[in-house]
């Protein structure tokens, strides 16, 4: 079992749902981003997903794509991204993190993906969201990543059919990652009636715990999704405040009470 697989189970025991917390590698700065880091599993972050900083971000709105780009001025990449984690892990060898990126930065680095999942299970990563890749390349990212030990966490949308469903699903581990609108990250609101149906859909078809994205800014509405899935993953309204300058305290008691929105889920 990866930390993944135990920290769901763990959830499970308790009665809780999930709260996933994403921030941008490097942003605004790699000292700082390792303190909200280090900071995130003592505000009740149950897993991290830590974006990794890329030019052409397609399926990021405005503010994630602001932070990629203040990542990538500071000299953000890959290899720094696997850094801070290394770092992250002298410190918390629990606290499961899920590297979120694109392909290209990925298969460009000297080694290929072959020296990326090296680095990648070395740094004590524990699962991959890569959102450029479909089920149709499994064979490039997907299945060499669970031979190497990792879960490879595919997304649904809701444009994600009972057609396409099982492709999505099949070599996917971990969770599903539901996006619960049409569009990129930090649009409109989450809509929990909407989403349940979907959730439970796709919960029939994986088998695995299904966490909700997108659309999610508030207590309240971390709660309301929760509550109809497995957990929610909240980004974009965390990285506004990292990306406002607000003070590292400040930017996790925002975090302790979306955790706690989701937990009453």
């Amino acid at each position: 079992m990866t930390r993944i697989d135990k920290r769901f189970a763990a959830l499970q025991a308790e009665g809780k749902k999930a709260f996933v917390a994403y921030m941008m590698a490097s942003d605004p700065d790699d000292a700082t981003a390792l303190e909200i880091m280090s900071g995130l599993p003592a505000a009740g972050v149950d897993i991290i997903e830590l974006g990794m900083p890329f030019t052409d971000p397609m399926a990021d709105g405005p503010t994630i794509q602001a932070a990629g780009q203040r990542a990538l001025a500071q000299g953000g990449s890959v290899s720094r991204t696997l850094d801070m984690l290394r770092a992250f892990r002298k410190q918390d060898n629990e606290t499961p993190v899920v590297l979120m990126g694109y392909y290209n930065p990925i298969y460009a680095r000297d080694g290929g993906v072959d020296q990326f999942l090296k680095d990648a299970v070395e740094a004590g990563v524990d699962g991959l969201i890569v959102v450029d890749l479909p089920p149709e390349e499994d064979d490039e990212l997907c299945i060499p990543a669970g031979r190497a030990g990792l879960n490879f966490i595919r997304l649904a949308t809701p444009t994600t059919d009972d057609r396409r469903l099982p492709a999505v699903v099949k070599n996917t581990s971990g969770f599903v990652y539901y996006v619960s609108v049409t569009g990129i990250t930090g649009g409109p609101a989450a809509d929990a009636a909407e989403v349940a149906p979907e959730v439970a859909r796709i919960q029939k078809a994986a088998k695995l715990p299904v966490v909700v994205g997108f659309g999610i800014s508030t207590p309240e509405a971390a709660e309301q999704v929760a509550s109809v899935a497995d957990g929610c993953v909240v980004g974009s309204a965390i990285v506004k405040l990292i990306g406002e300058c607000r003070p590292v305290p400040e930017i996790l008691d925002f975090v302790r009470d979306l955790a706690a929105g989701a937990h009453r889920g």
